[in-house]
This record gives structure tokens, sequence and C-alpha cells, in this order.
């Protein structure tokens, strides 16, 4: 049985009960990309930026904005070929001054927006995120 039988194929939630370990299993089975970036170390958003970047290898030309981003997780990746899905975690995003709530939402509509351009292409791209 499905570790994520009971989550929709395009979302962006809060990882709660979920651990990363099983995930990123559960994407290994599933033959799909996993996606993981330890975000406890940046306190601005060019930190946080830098941290998806590198951690999921986006092209040195990144950047670092949120429409980049945004590119990246959508039209660079669909111009890489048939995608079999994505599973993201994004671990402890910052709550600091310089990555206010605002910042954070901000992020987070951006994974939303690719899970809906993902889903228009019937590819399952679900992210899972917590906060310090």
């Amino acid at each position: 049985m499905s570790l994520l039988k009971t989550v929709p194929p395009n979302v962006v939630q809060s990882i709660r009960a979920f651990r990363v370990a099983d995930l990123q299993a559960e994407a290994a089975t599933l033959g799909q990309h996993f996606l993981y970036a330890h975000c406890a170390h940046a306190t601005t958003k060019q930190q946080v930026l830098t941290t998806i970047a590198e951690a999921f290898h986006f092209p040195r030309h990144f950047g670092k904005n949120f429409d980049a981003l945004s590119d990246c997780l959508t039209s660079l990746a669909h111009k890489a070929g048939p995608q079999p899905g994505f599973l993201i975690v994004l671990e402890q995003l910052p709550n600091t001054p310089k990555f206010d709530k605002e910042a954070r939402e901000t992020l987070l509509d951006v994974f939303r927006d690719a899970a809906d351009f993902w889903a228009d292409k019937k590819i399952a791209f679900r992210v899972f995120y917590s906060f310090q």
C-alpha cells in the first residue's frame, strides 16, 4: 500500500507525520524524482533560494529569485523530456526577519503554481515542507 494513498498527486502541504526517509523511499518505489533541500542554515531569501538551487542541481545561471525558481521547476524540467513525477521536501524553512511569513508564502506559492503546471500535464508533483 502506498505511503501517499491519501495525498493528492499535485499538492503543497506541511510534512506533518511523514518522515523524510519514508518519502524518499516512496519516491524510489514510484520511480519519481526525489528533491530535498534542508534550509535550516538559511536566513534570507537569497540563502533559501541558493540552498534550493544547489540541492536541486539548478543550472549555474539560476537567477536566485522567485521567477527563476518557477522557470526551473516548470519549463526547464519540462524541456528535459518526459518526467516520471516529483516528490519534494523543503525542510526547516526559516522564520527570520529577512525571510518572514510573506516570503515563505511567496515561496510556497511558486511551488503551488508548479504543482498546477505539472497537474495539467498529468505528472505528480508533491511538495512537503516544514518551518523552523
